[in-house]
């Protein structure tokens, strides 16, 4: 697939925290450019940074240096309200907690970013389907998170984000908890989603077999964030 459209383009990011007794640089300098299709993999030690990189790219928090572009917007020109909305329509999480709502269906579930943004019923539910049949779960629409495993919540959690058609899924660490066979299939699913409809994921993980299966993979370390030199075109 051609990568030609640039979802993300982060440049020179930094992200420093105020303490009591000094300084503490999270991000230094980073640079990342990540187009449509593209899956990206970042991988590190705990407390490097991967989480607040995904928090800033995901526009839950803002960088203390740099600029951030996503779809072509540069979102430090957005106000709390109009980037609230930037984020719902523009930006899928999947966190390593599914974080599904225990009394809603699977379908439910993914439909709630729809019905948050007033999408029609009819539309939202076709669309909620598709993506449940997508990550191979079209005979699971009515269970309920009790009643699926936690591969199977996973992926409902994956559909969720992708409710929205958004630009970009941002994933951290989700095959956290999941043993490797069902880490492998959860794989398969963004890889195949990535093929198939053009979707863009960058996903922080500590899986290394899962980021070697990533278009790229990046590493994070001392807050720099380096790729290696073999990348592959999904």
């Amino acid at each position: 697939m051609a990568h030609d459209t640039l979802v993300i383009e982060a440049t020179r990011i930094s992200k420093t925290y105020q303490t009591s007794a000094h300084d503490l640089e999270i991000l230094r300098q980073v640079d990342l450019q990540v187009s449509r299709g593209q899956t990206v993999a970042i991988t590190g030690a705990s407390g490097v940074g991967k989480s607040t990189l995904l928090h800033i790219l995901g526009t839950l928090d803002r960088a203390t240096e740099g600029r951030l572009m996503i779809a072509g917007v540069d979102v430090a020109t957005l106000d709390e309200d109009r980037l609230a909305t930037f984020r719902n329509e523009h930006i899928g999480f999947v966190f390593q907690h599914h974080n599904l709502l225990p009394e809603f269906t699977a379908l439910e579930n993914v439909l709630m970013p729809g019905l948050i943004a007033s999408v029609a019923e009819g539309p939202a539910v076709e669309r909620g389907e598709h993506l449940l049949e997508r990550v191979g779960l079209a005979d699971r629409l009515h269970h309920r998170p009790g009643e699926l495993s936690g591969g199977e919540c996973q992926r409902v959690a994956i559909a969720r984000a992708l409710m929205m058609s958004p630009q970009v899924v941002l994933a951290d660490e989700p095959s956290g908890n999941l043993d490797p066979g069902t880490s492998e299939r959860l794989h398969h699913v963004i890889t195949d989603l990535a093929a198939a409809e053009g979707q863009t994921f960058v996903v922080m993980t500590h899986d290394r077999d899962l980021a070697a299966g990533m278009g790229r993979h990046g590493h994070i370390e001392a807050g720099i964030l380096q790729f290696e030199s073999k990348e592959i075109v999904c």
